[in-house]
């Protein structure tokens, strides 16, 4: 089993930046794609941005293209997502995911392994 831990969240104001953490143990993550999920309030959950751990190949949602990035720290076995520009529209409760696939998905029931979630707000 993989177990995730986020880490980083909090409130901010529009215009702001954030930096999620997800701390993950219990496998080698070399044969996972690591994600980034958000569901807002009233909302489905949606994907936000993956990586194949392996080889770093990232996949970004339109909406957040340009302005969230995410990376991985193979040592350390931590996913990131960096957060510039947010906007009230980004409130969520983000999600860390992993899959153990070859192929990058942006399909939440792909993946099997979930974080706790951590509560990002971003104030007008």
């Amino acid at each position: 089993q993989v177990q995730l831990v986020e880490s980083g969240g909090g409130l901010v104001q529009a215009g702001g930046s954030l930096r999620l953490s997800c701390a993950a143990s219990g496998r080698t993550l070399n044969r996972y794609v690591l994600a980034w999920f958000r569901q807002a309030p009233g909302k489905e959950r949606e994907f936000v941005a993956a990586v194949r751990w392996s080889t770093g190949i990232t996949s970004y949602a339109d909406s957040v293209e340009g302005r969230f990035t995410i990376s991985r720290d193979n040592a350390e076995d931590t996913l990131y997502l960096q957060m510039n520009n947010l906007t009230p529209e980004d409130t969520a409760v983000y999600y860390c995911a992993a899959d153990r696939a070859f192929m990058v998905s942006r399909v939440d029931i792909n993946y099997g392994y979930w974080g706790q979630g951590i509560q990002v707000t971003v104030s007008s």
